[in-house]
Parts: C-alpha cells; sequence; structure tokens
C-alpha cells in the first residue's frame, strides 16, 4: 500500500506503507509528512487493513480534517476513492500497483450531490473499458487525467457548513464550481493540451450533470444515443449509425449519471433490479442494463424525441404519408375510430402516436397511460398517468393494467395507451368496446395481419380462459384501424399501410387496405423510394357517416397520390 499525496501546489508523492497504525502530521516519526497551519505534531491516526481499507481518527488539533469535503472526527471504512484532506495536502490511500483507484460512491460525496459521475479520485483513461477499446482523440488520457485532478480538488473545497449544495439550483451549483476551479484550470488545461473552457465544461458535466451525454443531447442531429460500455458509445445520425468521438472517464461516472437520470423520476437500477426504463427532462426515453446482465459493461440506450414535438405537418414534408392519408386519419380521430399503430423498434410508432393524439378535439377528456411517460401534446383536459416499478422491498408495483383499470373509473373519453404488450390489451379492448370510442395504442408487429396474431397472444397473457374465436370476435369489434408503420436501412421512416378491419368470417378476421406505400429501386445515395396510393376500398363506416348526412371527400380513395 502506499499514499499518493498532492499538495496546494500540485505537486504528487508517494509514501509507502505498511498495515497497522501510523502517524500523519508534521512530526518526524509521521510516515506521512504534511505541512499547513495548524496541522499538530501526530494530527491525524491512521489505521490500515490488510485489504486495503482504512480508517482514520482525528487527534483534535486546530487544521481539523476532512474527508471528502466534509469535516470528521472519525471515519472508515474508507478505500482508494475516498480523499483525506490535512493542512495543504490530499491524500488518498490506494495498492501500491495501481495505476489509478477504481471510483466508487463515498456516503459524503453522495450528499454533496454533485458527485455520481467522475467521483474524487483521478481518472484513469477509460480504465474501465473493455479490452482492445481506446478512448477517441478528443479525450485523451492527459485531459481524463487533468478532469481527475481538477474534481478532485471540487471535492476537497466544498464546504457542507457553507455550502448547502442540496438546495442549490444546477445554474447556482455551476456558478460555484466555477469560481473554485478558475484558479486552477489555466495549469492543468496546459498539461492536458486543451483550453481552460473544454476542460472547464467536461469537468461541470462530469461532476454536476450527464457528462459526455451533454453534447450529444444538446445535437439535434443525433436521435439515438447507445452506449456499449463506458468506453463506447454510438449515435444515430440521419437514419445511420457512427461511432461518437466521446467517452466516460470509467464504469463508475457511467452508473453515477444514471443514478441521476433515475432518480428525480423514483426509479432505481441496482444488483436487485439491474434493468430500469425511465426519461430524460425532455423526454427522451431511456433503458438501462447493468452488470451482471450487460456481460461487457453497463448498456444505455437513449431514444430521443428532439426538443420540438413533430406534428402533422412535419410528417407530411418528411415523406412519412401524403396528404389523402393525413386526411384520412384525421376523419379517423375527429369520428373517434379506435386505432392501433403498428411497426417494429424504431419505426416511429410513439412519433406517429402523438401526432394522432394531438388531432382529439378539445372538448374531450383524454387519459394517458405509459410506461415511462413520453407522449406531449397540448390538450386542455388530459390526464397523463405512469406505471411504478417494485420497489426495494418488492412491493408497490402499479403496472400498465392496474392504470388501465382505474383510468375507466376517472371518465374518460379516450384512452391512449403508450404501448400494449401483455394482459392489459384484454383490458385495452374491452375499454375500446364499451364506450371509450377513440382510443389509440401501439403495439409490436411486421405487419397489420401479424398486430392481430400478437393481440390474440396478449390477450391470452391476461390469464383469462377464453375460447380463439370470442377473442376473434372482440378484436374486431373493438379495432378499426391499423396503422402500419415501417423503417427502411436509410433511416425514413414511413407508414405502409392503413388497414381496416371489416368482421369476422369463418373464425378469421377480415381486413382491407386503404393506403399503402408501394417501394422501389432505392436512388443512388441509398435512400428508399416509392409511392404512396389508394386502394379503391372505401372504408365501411364512411357510408356510416354519409348516411348521418356529413359530406366527406370520396376522391381521397381513388387514383395514386403521388410520387415520393
Amino acid at each position: 500500500m502506499q499514499a499518493r499525496i498532492i499538495d496546494r501546489q500540485g505537486q504528487t508523492r508517494t509514501v509507502p506503507l505498511i498495515v497497522g497504525a501510523q502517524w500523519i502530521g508534521s512530526g518526524d516519526d509521521c510516515p506521512i509528512r504534511v505541512r499547513g497551519t495548524g496541522v499538530g505534531v501526530h494530527h491525524v491516526r491512521l489505521e490500515l487493513c490488510t485489504e486495503g481499507r482504512y480508517s482514520i481518527v482525528d487527534l483534535g488539533c486546530p487544521a481539523g480534517t476532512r474527508v471528502n469535503g466534509e469535516r470528521v472526527v472519525t471515519a472508515g471504512p474508507l478505500g482508494p476513492w475516498d480523499v483525506v484532506h490535512v493542512g495543504d495536502c490530499d491524500i488518498r490511500i490506494e495498492a501500491a500497483e495501481r495505476i489509478a483507484p477504481v471510483a466508487e460512491p463515498a456516503d459524503s460525496e453522495l450528499r454533496l450531490g454533485i458527485d455520481s459521475g467522475a467521483r474524487s479520485a483521478p481518472i484513469s483513461p477509460c480504465s474501465d473499458r473493455p479490452a482492445g477499446s481506446q478512448p477517441p482523440p478528443a479525450h485523451s488520457a492527459a485531459r481524463l487525467e487533468a478532469a481527475g485532478r481538477l474534481h478532485k480538488r471540487l471535492l476537497a473545497q466544498f464546504d457542507l457548513r457553507r455550502h448547502d449544495v442540496a438546495s442549490m439550483s444546477d445554474a447556482a451549483l455551476r456558478e460555484l464550481a466555477t469560481q473554485l476551479l478558475q484558479p486552477l484550470l489555466a495549469d492543468e488545461a496546459t498539461r492536458a493540451g486543451c483550453s481552460p473552457a473544454e476542460l472547464l465544461r467536461f469537468v461541470l458535466d462530469e461532476a454536476l450533470g450527464l457528462g459526455p451525454l451533454e453534447l450529444l443531447l444538446a445535437d439535434d442531429e443525433v436521435r439515438e444515443i447507445m452506449i456499449n460500455g463506458a468506453g463506447l458509445i454510438f449515435v444515430e445520425r440521419g437514419g445511420r449509425l457512427q461511432r461518437a468521438d466521446t467517452c466516460f472517464s470509467g464504469e463508475p461516472a457511467l452508473r453515477g449519471i444514471i443514478e441521476r437520470i433515475v432518480t428525480p423520476i423514483g426509479r432505481r437500477v441496482d444488483d436487485a433490479s439491474p434493468m430500469v426504463d425511465a426519461r430524460l427532462p425532455d423526454g427522451s426515453r431511456v433503458n438501462v442494463v447493468i452488470p451482471p446482465l450487460a456481460v461487457r459493461g453497463t448498456s444505455v440506450t437513449i431514444r430521443r424525441f428532439g426538443r420540438r414535438r413533430l406534428t402533422a405537418a412535419d410528417l407530411l414534408q418528411g415523406g412519412a404519408l401524403d396528404v389523402a392519408m393525413l386526411e384520412f386519419l384525421r376523419v379517423c380521430v375527429e369520428q373517434r375510430r379506435n386505432i392501433l399503430v403498428s411497426g417494429g423498434t424504431g419505426s416511429g410508432k410513439t412519433t406517429l402516436l402523438n401526432v394522432l393524439s394531438s388531432l382529439i378535439p378539445a372538448g374531450e377528456r383524454v387519459v394517458t397511460i405509459e410506461d415511462s411517460a413520453e407522449l406531449a401534446f397540448d390538450h386542455p383536459n388530459l390526464v397523463s398517468l405512469e406505471t411504478r416499478p417494485r420497489n426495494i422491498e418488492g412491493r408497490g408495483e402499479i403496472t400498465i393494467r392496474d392504470l388501465v383499470r382505474n383510468s375507466l373509473r376517472m371518465r374518460p373519453d379516450r384512452i391512449v395507451i403508450g404501448e400494449c404488450r401483455g394482459g392489459e390489451t384484454l383490458d385495452m379492448l374491452q375499454a375500446m368496446n364499451t364506450g371509450h370510442d377513440g382510443s389509440l395504442s401501439t403495439v409490436h408487429a411486421n405487419s397489420p395481419r401479424e398486430l392481430l396474431s400478437r393481440l390474440e397472444v396478449m390477450v391470452l397473457m391476461s390469464g383469462v380462459d377464453l375460447p380463439v374465436s370470442a377473442i376473434r370476435e372482440q378484436i374486431a369489434g373493438s379495432v378499426q384501424i391499423i396503422v402500419h408503420q415501417a423503417r427502411y436501412p436509410c433511416g425514413a421512416r414511413r407508414i405502409t399501410r392503413i388497414t381496416e378491419l371489416t368482421g369476422v368470417i369463418a373464425g378469421t378476421i377480415q381486413t382491407q387496405d386503404i393506403f399503402r406505400f408501394v417501394a422501389e429501386a432505392p436512388d443512388v445515395n441509398g435512400r428508399s423510394r416509392g409511392r404512396f396510393e389508394a386502394t379503391g376500398h372505401v372504408p365501411q363506416f364512411y357510408e356510416e357517416l354519409r348516411r348521418s348526412g356529413r359530406t366527406l371527400d370520396l376522391g381521397l380513395f381513388g387514383a395514386a397520390a403521388g410520387d415520393r
């Protein structure tokens, strides 16, 4: 074991230690000698254990002793991630063979509320990354090490008695941290080979924000962020995946930032609950899987929805559908048709559901139900419900099915379910068939016909013993329209079919396509091409609307609507 000592001038020295009791102070018999006003001859008693842990006892000298910025009388067990401050020196006890200590959360650091990410330890350059994964050029080893030193100084200078950081806003906390780091920035930036502003931003982002995610989330072109361990980040831009030129300082920094994401919304991720779904303040969807389930390091996937929610006009401009299809969907929503949006992962189902929900008339009461609240549309009478996972004792879980049942007591005109994936499908179908027409939801499926098969399976998952014929009658009587969306290799997302359910004949649900997308050969840039066209079938409910006296444009279902 050894003590790594850094003085006020930034000079570093190491002192070998032996297991057992020893002194920290200004005396000649102290293995760890430090100077400074108020430092005693025997200032601190250090008890070093064989497994690398240690404890300290302050012996009452005027200067006092601090651990991770908090004044203590006794502290322990401590580890290589803890910083002991005596006089003008920061002291860290670590294994002699270590290049840099593994950062782990200390209780006092968590109370500071600023160190769930990089911690106070000097950051080793991607030391927790998988073998063969090199740090991107933008985050060199020198820069990461400089950031680690600054972060450690930041913790040492925070005084809980003078700064109630727990009650400070993010802006105020960043301003205070900037003031404390300013005198050290120029020298550290020179050593790191970067500008002081860049280094300051990196330190503040990892100490107080979301670290490397800050810049990625500020880039409007980034639609998805995929973290495969601390040292490997991929992003999707323009529908294509590419490796990001940034990384985390290590696994502890990544885990700390995850805590900042999930804690404010009442979620948790730990060994007992190694998977979690969460959301960012802007509504972006977050999925986290930690070891041991994630074998190669913590995995995080962030699906972004952008600062500005897409509208029907945006979908039209982006080629996701044409004017005739948009007008038909508008009529379906206004006339309270029950609609299911189907598609694969990343095909844009939630975005389309958001757009369709925004077309609901203002005079109706809408209840939305989601695993993680993502839907955001402007409606005056809107209730948003979100599921809750079980607590650490395994209790208190509220599922989508629980919320669907409860929503029926809230006098909804429409129920919008973010996604059906289990037994709640039966409750949704019953709600659609018992006075809540015009409800909407999404389902993972590869085609409208596969969607119907999935609905049958999910109804059976409810635990209710129903014959398949009864389930099919329930589906045909509840769902009127299926909108299928697909994502193409170039990244384009398009509505490929709008299908109407027309009934059950001989035990088979009957459907007819109203609109479809006819794909053509990709262009020279590999972007998909094709045209939207009407099939010529007029929806059955249009006849009902015509008999009620409503004037409708049947020309929507005539000739092809044009090329895209």
